[in-house]
């Protein structure tokens, strides 16, 4: 390399890092604040009740109260003495997508920061609430009404409402927190788990490529319109949360929200549009506030036994390449659940590796003697599952084609348009692709057929139902009830897997499809989740270290069902540096998902670039091992399933959901995580390490390889080789002794 070269490349990593460092650092949205004035005669403290709440007015401390009758005394919602709780302003944001990401900037020409009470008022009688009016005073000089609604609904006395409605197209409401509070939630998070000190969007988004890590991000962001998002953007969002003082909300908005945490004292709720609504869970424990948070939005049901009971084999290559593979595979016994093959509707090259074509049937000449293949291994008990998305591309230029389903969905008008008529036509790497319009009927029972005769009516069984994050800001679509692209754009996932739904429920059959965008509602209305496409890496941010955050995030937030790609997704191949996959990363991958729900490999974008479970010998007798190891825990993932069915607690575990009151716990966010109430396990996520440090919580822990037992309320550094990650299960348990029984019977366990 010479010397311009270096130049010029340190001149283009330069510019990079100060527009990473300008986005990181830019602060977003001050907190608009002010005073509380009010008369006390025309407004005397009072209290209220409302089901099984007291709504408290002090007139002394300007405060309102929200306590709950199982925790008298305590404030479960309250505001700051003296201080506004209710703020407006008038915004302008400029949203701008490139690639499924998305960069939302908002301009207030006013904010109105200062509150008056005018009244509050109890609702009629045979209801219970109340409802406080007033007004907001801008710094404009403009005088805007609000009304704040605090009421419970007559068949859950444990569920409070807040009803917000200002005359401005911004709201906020703002609340106390301890500064020594932790905030646990928000969806599917990648790089915390605790988000105090943290402003949180809430806008479903591609998650980018790096999130932080470097080189990576600044590379994404040049080449690729700043497609190296930050740590805030992930595909599956939940305005949701619960905090280590056993407080808990969930916004109902579906639009553009915020939750901004970084004052030590305070939360502030930003939305955009005229209001927020908000519901207040109230529960002893993280257990109970899951329960009832999961009973509103709905919980997934149990999933078919077959999806759990082995590996799930996910390669690419045709007919010959799955007989040679899965022959290898036979010779080893090892556990086959299903093969994935994502490139059953053929594979293109694009300008970020192997991509397939989303037109939905099979491709014959990549996969010859496909209903053979499938009814030869249905024979052996294994399934087939497949690719799929709600995006169309032109197969004009691919000969093999039987259908072009874009210039279908498009001549019937079934595509997402623009404001001029025209399609609305995304790209993603280096091809565009047209939406199908999930709120057009007529289109949703056209792609619901499509998926009936050409998806499972060619033997799959299941598919990853991909995708589901890029609705535009700016679209045009059918709209039924009268919604526009920026209050459905979070909720298009929700229409998207409520119509993989509807396709598996009209099959009558066993059928499992994998999300990976999602929203409020989607823990119901998918079958199964996983984490989306981490960097073949050891990254915090959008590596290893970043599938196990997402996991304890997302089971936190309603996602019972979720897992992630063996080995990660995401290679680069680049002059300045490579993200390829290692084989030792590979095997600490199988290792850690050996211990969630769901054990599936993914070859990623650039199979060639990968070592592969299948590159050689040794790869193979891994994926052996920990595919048996897997199986082994079959009967205690089944009863983890039944248990999330019914009450909303995920399979993989932070362990905040059984030690809550543990500071140490709060503390965790990749170094480990729960399978049930038996299990804790932290995964080696560090290149060349031999050990690893595990904390263990109240109790007594075996650990699973040595037997050695340990005190809970410590940090234990232990003896993780390839091969013995680490694995603890409670003393005593019953679900760990027949693990060990089962591993040793194998000749896995010493």
């Amino acid at each position: 390399m010479n010397k311009r070269t270096r130049n010029f490349i340190l001149f283009v990593a330069v510019i990079a890092l100060g527009l990473w460092l300008g986005r990181l650092l830019r602060p977003g949205s001050s907190q608009p604040g002010g005073y509380l004035t009010v008369d006390p005669s025309a407004v005397p403290s009072a209290a209220y009740e409302s089901g099984n709440f007291t709504i408290s007015w002090s007139a002394e401390t300007r405060q309102l109260t929200v306590e709950h009758s199982g925790r008298p005394g305590f404030p479960l919602w309250q505001s700051l003495a003296g201080r506004s709780f209710v703020q407006a302003a008038q915004g302008q944001e400029t949203v701008t997508e490139a690639r499924g990401m998305f960069t939302v900037r908002d301009a207030w020409s006013d904010t109105c920061g200062e509150q008056d009470i005018a009244s509050i008022t109890p609702f009629e009688e045979g209801t219970q609430g109340v409802e406080i009016r007033g007004l907001l005073y801008c710094q404009s000089g403009q005088e805007v009404p609000y009304s704040f609604l605090l009421y419970t609904y007559a068949d859950n006395p444990d569920r409070l409402e807040l009803n917000l409605a200002v005359e401005a197209n911004r709201a906020f409401l703002t609340y106390a927190s301890a500064p020594d509070e932790h905030f646990f939630g928000f969806g599917e998070q990648f790089s915390y788990v605790d988000l105090k000190g943290r402003r949180v969007p809430i806008w479903v988004s591609e998650q980018g490529v790096g999130r932080g890590d470097q080189p990576i991000t600044l590379g994404a962001d040049i080449t690729n319109d700043g497609a190296g998002g930050d740590q805030f953007t992930t595909y599956a969002p939940i305005p949701f949360y619960m905090t280590s003082q056993m407080r808990a909300l969930m916004l109902l908005n579906s639009g553009y929200t915020a939750f901004d945490l970084r004052a030590a004292d305070r939360v502030q709720v930003e939305a955009f549009g005229g209001g927020i609504v908000a519901n207040l869970f109230s529960g002893a424990t993280p257990t109970e506030i899951l329960d009832q948070y999961t009973g509103t939005t709905g919980r997934p049901s149990a999933l078919p036994e077959w999806v759990y009971s082995g590996a799930i084999v996910g390669m690419q290559g045709g007919t010959d390449k799955v007989r040679q593979v899965y022959a290898e595979l036979q010779a080893r016994q090892v556990p086959v659940a299903a093969f994935w093959l994502q490139d059953w509707v053929g594979q293109r090259a694009t300008s970020f590796g192997s991509q397939l074509w989303w037109n939905w049937e099979v491709d014959y000449e990549r996969y010859p003697g496909w209903d053979e293949m499938v009814q030869d291994l249905e024979a052996d008990g294994v399934r087939v599952m497949v690719y799929l998305n709600p995006n169309l591309v032109d197969v004009a230029e691919k000969p093999d084609a039987r259908r072009n389903l874009f210039q279908e969905a498009l001549e019937a008008g079934y595509l997402v348009k623009k404001s001029n008529g025209e399609p609305y036509l995304v790209q993603n790497t280096s091809f565009d692709y047209g939406m199908v319009d999930l709120t057009n009927p007529a289109a949703v029972d056209w792609l619901t057929a499509v998926i009936e005769e050409q998806v499972i009516g060619a033997g799959a069984s299941g598919w990853m139902a991909d995708f589901g994050e890029a609705l535009p800001y700016d679209a045009v679509l059918a709209q039924p009830n009268d919604e526009t692209a920026a209050t459905l754009h979070n909720r298009w996932p929700v229409l998207w897997a409520s119509l993989n739904r509807q396709a598996v429920e009209a099959s009558g059959r066993d059928l499992v499809f994998f999300s990976r965008a999602g929203f409020t509602g989607s823990q119901a209305a998918s079958t199964l989740f996983w984490a989306g496409d981490q960097l073949v890496s050891w990254g915090r941010n959008d590596g290893i270290k970043s599938a196990v955050t997402g996991l304890n995030s997302g089971g936190l937030s309603g996602f019972a069902f979720n897992h992630t790609d063996i080995g990660g997704y995401t290679t680069v191949t680049n002059p300045l540096m490579n993200y390829h996959r290692s084989e030792e990363l590979l095997i600490r991958w199988m290792e850690m998902n050996a211990f969630t729900l769901i054990f599936r490999t993914h070859e990623g974008n650039q199979p060639e670039n990968n070592v592969q479970f299948y590159t050689n010998g040794a790869t193979l007798d891994a994926f052996a091992r920990w595919s048996k190891v897997y199986a082994a825990l079959f009967d205690y993932r089944k009863m983890l399933v039944a248990e999330a069915a019914r009450t909303g607690m995920p399979v993989v575990r932070h362990p905040f959901l059984h030690y809550p009151d543990d500071p140490a716990v709060w503390q965790i966010t990749y170094q480990e995580f729960m399978l049930g109430a038996d299990f804790l396990i932290a995964p080696v996520t560090e290149e060349g390490a031999e050990t690893v440090e595990a904390y263990l919580p109240a109790g007594e822990w075996v650990h699973l390889w040595s037997g050695e037992t340990y005190a809970g309320g410590q940090t234990v550094t232990v003896d993780s080789p390839l091969g013995q990650p680490a694995v603890f299960y409670v003393k005593g348990s019953t679900w760990g002794e027949n693990l060990v029984r089962a591993l040793k019977n194998q000749g896995l366990l010493p």
